[in-house]
């Protein structure tokens, strides 16, 4: 627990770590661009409105019959912050917003004097330059040109106060640098925690779940992400196992019940035990190495931490169907289980469960050959019969193999009369069983054939609910070996 928690530390400070650099990493990249581009992108705009004021001006003295152009002028100097002085070709003041701009221009004698200040953009109608006044230090931005009339305009605006203003705006990004680094690592802090508090606690209730402590599960939220998805995963999980632990307890309870009725009852619990232990070893021994994976991997990707819970979620559900069948299967041993006999079709039922069965048989490439058609009623609990039935017809599928150049499947009613009952064969071509494991084979778990794999070898009880059905029943079952092949048979009541 201490290590996740030192990792989940480490990923506080991974994130304020590369949060703090991107922050940082903006507030250089402003700084640069507040130095090298924002003075370069000021003095342009002050370029173009220059040149706009120098258009609008020009229009004013090409329209005769404008009148108070004075004003307009005062306006646009005001607006704009500019000084205008405008002088007729004999060099006679026409018009000044600011007396002092003359001493600047005390050199300029035209627009193609090229010896003042330094040039930004000069052609055939105006030139722009930015030079400095000396006597007051005032760095600005001159447009001199020659209006369409033949006045001398002077357009002028400072631009000493863009300086300034990076100067502080670099200043105040300094100061914001810092605030926000400090104002990060909390915000990071809290949200860092609310991320990783809840991977803590689902690793918390995983644990828990390893040590079979269903009590405690995940709050769910209104949220749909990752992480309440996997919290809903586990949830399930830990129903499933905790009512396949509950099932597996009332199936102890009920065997120990049964000791006091039935003196042999002890040997039975203790098989039964040893047989749930291992059958029941493989998928615990799964669902707790991906509960592991679960807990070792929370910082992986959600593809991944869905699969664990998928498999988890699968041998849960596969452990919860043996153990309904092994506490179905006790129940008939123990004669619990009341049977609801009617009557009913026998070669009809058969039919049916060959047609359930028709996918194995297309696999093994053999269809089930039926000797009698006529329609049989038999006295019996269907549902069980027809488990009975199935699980024959399944080993047959199973263990069908080519002899002789034959390889088929059949089914026999032979009818006896006098006895008032029918006997059902299924035979298959194929090896025989040996001797040894005739009865062997009636008995919980067993298999013959031990290479068989979890997947295509079954529960192993398959027979023993033929064996526990026909006892309860009182009626014959069992296996012959044929010349090429095995016979499974069982014995069934005919309709009075």
């Amino acid at each position: 627990m201490k290590k996740i928690e030192n990792t989940f530390s480490s990923v506080r400070i991974k994130l304020f770590v590369i949060l703090s650099v991107v922050i940082l990493s903006i507030i250089v990249f402003l700084i640069l661009v507040n130095n090298f581009v924002f003075g370069r992108f000021y003095l342009y705009s002050k370029q173009r409105a220059l040149k706009s004021v120098y258009e609008t001006i020009n229009s004013y003295y090409k329209n005769s019959q404008l009148e108070d152009i004075e004003s307009k002028l005062e306006k646009i100097a005001i607006q704009n912050n500019f000084d205008i002085l405008i002088k007729s070709d004999q060099n006679t003041n026409i018009y000044t917003s600011n007396r002092d701009f003359f001493t600047t221009l005390g050199q300029i004698r035209d627009r193609f004097n090229t010896n003042i200040g330094e040039d930004i953009e000069v052609n055939d109608k105006f030139s722009i330059r930015k030079l400095k006044d000396n006597k007051n230090g005032v760095t600005y931005v001159l447009l001199a040109s020659v209006l369409d009339n033949g006045y001398l305009l002077y357009v002028r605006i400072p631009i000493t106060s863009i300086q300034e203003s990076v100067k502080i705006s670099n200043n105040f990004l300094y100061l914001m640098a810092g605030l926000t680094i400090l104002i990060s690592a909390v915000v990071i802090s809290y949200v860092s925690r609310k991320f990783t508090d809840p991977i803590l606690e689902l690793n918390n209730i995983a644990k828990k779940m390893a040590n079979l402590d269903f009590s405690h599960k995940y709050e769910l939220t209104n949220a749909n992400d990752e992480i309440n998805n996997l919290g809903k995963s586990i949830n399930q999980m830990s129903d499933k196992l905790e009512k396949t632990i509950k099932q597996l307890r009332s199936t102890n309870i009920e065997l120990e019940k049964d000791i006091e009725e039935k003196s042999k009852i002890d040997e039975m619990r203790k098989s039964f035990i040893s047989d749930v232990s291992h059958e029941l070893k493989t998928p615990i021994a799964l669902i707790q190495g991906y509960s592991e994976g679960l807990l070792e991997n929370v910082n992986s990707d959600e593809e991944s931490r869905k699969f664990y819970a998928e498999v988890i979620l699968d041998e849960t559900n596969k452990m919860d169907k043996l153990v309904k069948q092994l506490l179905e299967l006790m129940k008939l041993e123990y004669g619990k289980r009341e049977f609801d006999d009617s009557e009913f079709n026998l070669v009809e039922l058969e039919r049916e469960v060959v047609r359930k069965s028709e996918v194995m048989l297309n696999e093994k490439k053999v269809e089930v050959e039926f000797d009698t058609t006529d329609d049989i009623t038999v006295i019996a609990d269907d549902f069980y019969i027809e488990q009975v039935i199935s699980n024959y017809i399944t080993n047959a599928i199973k263990h069908v193999k080519e002899i002789n150049g034959n390889k088929s499947i059949r089914i026999t009613n032979k009818v006896d009369n006098v006895k008032n009952k029918v006997r059902i064969q299924v035979f298959n071509t194929g090896d025989n069983i040996p001797e040894e494991y005739i009865e062997k084979i009636w008995k919980r778990f067993y298999k013959a054939d031990e290479s068989r794999t979890r997947e295509d070898g079954g529960s192993g009880i398959g027979l023993s609910f033929v064996k526990a059905i026909m006892t309860n029943y009182s009626n014959a079952y069992g296996v012959i070996n044929k010349e090429n092949g095995v016979e499974f048979y069982l014995e069934l009541n005919l309709k009075a």
